[in-house]
This record gives structure tokens, C-alpha cells and sequence, in this order.
């Protein structure tokens, strides 16, 4: 059975909810990962839990508070109406906002946990031979950190492809604007196209299996060779 138009679109909007959901985060989520990996603030501690508390909050009531932001007196729906004349509740925009935070530990945690194991020494010798930050950034922080790179990047697009709770709280089920995969499917389910229904889901978990695969081939380590 061929997906429907509607199906498509709904691929079409995950795909690009997702890269633009990771595309933000590694931008957003490098410089604060590096601050969190590096800083001596005794206060650290909140921040990180913030960036986690994702990983704990069901995403319904995340869901709900960000709906009520975005409402048009809310504190985010507010300006927004006044900078752009349209609403930030059951838009595209508003699914990213929501993305971006619910997504957070899926990209911030990896980068901290990558940052923290560089030696600091390198950096500062590269210092006094006068590379700047850009230059250390691409020739040393990137390199040696590419495994948690790579993996921030995976796990953030793959956790926004399966978002659920979150994206009917605050976009609702709209075909074309708001409608992702995860709503497409459930959208089957209650109209009980259950063949439909498989076909998304088989994808999903074919989609999911296949990215963790690859993330742990190429974040396997190699194995050392014994010494002659």
C-alpha cells in the first residue's frame, strides 16, 4: 500500500522539524556544553539539571506549560504576535521551540561528556603558538571530539523524529502544518488503519534500529593491536 499525500507531508515536516531542531541545538548547545564542561561556578548544578530534566518530565506536562506560553497573552505568544502578527501555539515555529528544549540533553550532554575528557594542556600549548579560538576549535576541539559529536547529532534528530507528547500538546494535529509522523501514526490507530498504522510504524522502528546501529559502528573503538 503507497503512503497517502498526507503521510508524505507528514515525513516531509519531521524531516525538516528534526534537522532544524539539531541544526539549532549544535549551534546553541556547543558553547553552553563547553561552559558546563569547563566552569568552576559552584552553582553549576542547576543548569545541568535543567538541561536533563527533559529526560524525567513527561513530556505532556512540558507540553502543557509551553502551551501556555505560547498562548497569545503568554510569555513567549505575546511578542511573538507582536513581531510576526501570527500566533505561536499550532504553528510550525512553535513545534520547533518545543523541539529544541525537549530535545536539549539529547545534544548537550554528549558535547559536555566529550569536552570534559580533553586535555586542556593541548589547548593551551596551541595558545601560546598563537592559534586563535576559532582555528583550536576546527583543528583540535572538533577532531578529538567527533565521536560526541556525532552522537549529540544522532540522538538529537532521532529523539525529534519520535516526539509525541510534546508536538500534540502545542501543535495539535493539523495535515500540512503541524502533522508529524508520530500523530500520522496515531492518527491511523484511532481511524483503525491499522495497515497504514504498521507501515509508519515498521518504518519508525526500522529508521530507529538502523541510525543506532550505525552510531555504535562508528563510535566503536579500535581494537588495540598486542605488542610484539
Amino acid at each position: 500500500m503507497l503512503p497517502t499525500e498526507q503521510d508524505l507531508a507528514a515525513l516531509w515536516l519531521t524531516l525538516q522539524l528534526a534537522g532544524l531542531t539539531t541544526l539549532i541545538l549544535l549551534l546553541l548547545g556547543t558553547p553552553f556544553a563547553w561552559w558546563l564542561a569547563h566552569t568552576r561556578c559552584r552553582w553549576k548544578v542547576i543548569p545541568e539539571a535543567l538541561v536533563a530534566l527533559p529526560l524525567i518530565l513527561p513530556p505532556t506536562v512540558l507540553g502543557f506549560y509551553l502551551l501556555l506560553a505560547f498562548a497569545p497573552d503568554g510569555l513567549l505568544g505575546a511578542p511573538w504576535h507582536w513581531l510576526t502578527g501570527s500566533g505561536l501555539a499550532f504553528s510550525f515555529s512553535g513545534l520547533l521551540i518545543g523541539s529544541v528544549l525537549y530535545s536539549l540533553p539529547f545534544v548537550v550532554q554528549p558535547l559536555q561528556g566529550g569536552f570534559e575528557q580533553l586535555d586542556l594542556r593541548l589547548l593551551q600549548a596551541a595558545e601560546t603558538l598563537g592559534a586563535g579560538r576559532w582555528s583550536l576549535f576546527r583543528r583540535l576541539v572538533l577532531p578529538l571530539c567527533k565521536r560526541s559529536f556525532l552522537t549529540a547529532t544522532t540522538l538529537g534528530f532521532a529523539h525529534t523524529v519520535g516526539e509525541f507528547g510534546v508536538v500534540l500538546m502545542i501543535g495539535g494535529n493539523i495535515p500540512g502544518s503541524t502533522q508529524v509522523l508520530s500523530i500520522a501514526l496515531y492518527d491511523h490507530v484511532e481511524t483503525l488503519d491499522y495497515t497504514r498504522a504498521h507501515w509508519l510504524a515498521g518504518g519508525l522502528l526500522l529508521f530507529s534500529v538502523t541510525l543506532l546501529l550505525v552510531l555504535y559502528s562508528l563510535n566503536r573503538r579500535p581494537s588495540m593491536e598486542p605488542a610484539r
